[in-house]
């Protein structure tokens, strides 16, 4: 990546009041080292459930949510990375674009269950439904081996990106809704359609890119996820040119006038605060 623009990038992340890099997201046929990486497991297809192949205890004894993984990777600075034999969880493997379409007993599971054989987390209020909530949200497949979350100033050579996830609170996440309105004019441009968090961070961003839709998902909404974000902190994921705008834009809106100062204020007074009570 460009140093300049890498350089920019750091003072937009500064003026934000960010103490975290944003992590890009890009697609690889090379696995990152260092990186995190799941334990190897057997990918549950629906063409392996219909002919009765998927050990389902190994699959949910195995489970480990991808959201944890990037976690790991963000306190270390190192590259989370996911495949086709490392997605933890059947469900995150929908979401990033490796398994489709998704198996009966996961739609079962992550809805009303089976009596007698399986308690559903109740996410949806029947099968049928979340099955079509799956077909409408369709995320592309992905063409290489490895799915890779890494922070951005990791970025080498001709790599980029194809979308930038920013963990953030509320204060920040204002300065983000608003900044990605500024840069292309459409009063919708924020979404926060339903799904995993991993959804949120993968799946609906490049669903809306296949459609050739210019959208920021603010994400991280997963009862299930939860413990793996901070208190009250969500997630902002754009596609990568319209990151690249809000950096190169940045000093032409709000951030720079006196309104974004006194929210920068608060948001240096809860970090002290929150250092205090360490």
């Amino acid at each position: 990546m460009d140093t300049q623009f890498l350089d920019s990038t750091k003072a937009f992340i500064d003026l934000l009041g960010l103490d975290e890099e944003p992590l890009g997201v890009f697609f690889s046929d090379e696995k990152p080292d260092p990186g995190f990486g799941l334990k190897p497991s057997e990918l549950p297809t629906r063409e392996k459930e219909e002919k009765n192949e998927v050990d389902w205890h190994s699959v949910f004894s195995n489970f480990a949510c991808i959201l944890g993984n990037i976690r790991r990777g963000r306190r270390k600075k190192i590259p989370a990375y996911f495949s086709k034999e490392q997605f933890g969880c059947a469900g995150g493997a929908f979401w990033l674009g490796f398994l489709k379409p998704q198996t009966e007993t996961i739609i079962n599971y992550v809805s009303t269950g089976i009596p007698g054989r399986m308690e559903g987390e109740h996410y949806c209020d029947s099968p049928d439904h979340l099955r079509e909530m799956f077909q409408y949200a369709d995320p592309p497949a992905i063409e290489k081996n490895y799915c890779i979350f890494k922070p951005l100033d990791l970025f080498i050579d001709q790599e980029v990106p194809e979308l930038v996830v920013f963990f953030a609170r509320s204060e920040i996440l204002s300065g983000l809704h608003q900044l990605a309105a500024f840069v292309t004019n459409d009063p919708e441009v924020v979404v926060s359609p339903w799904s995993a968090s991993c959804g949120s961070l993968v799946g609906w961003p490049r669903h809306y890119l296949a459609k050739g839709l210019n959208k920021a998902v603010l994400g991280g909404w997963d009862p299930s996820a939860r413990k793996y974000f901070q208190m009250d902190e969500l997630s902002f994921t754009v596609p990568f040119p319209m990151f690249e705008d809000m950096v190169n834009r940045h000093e032409e809106s709000f951030l720079s006038l006196e309104t974004w100062a006194s929210v920068r204020e608060r948001i240096e007074k809860k970090e002290g605060s929150k250092g205090k009570d360490r």
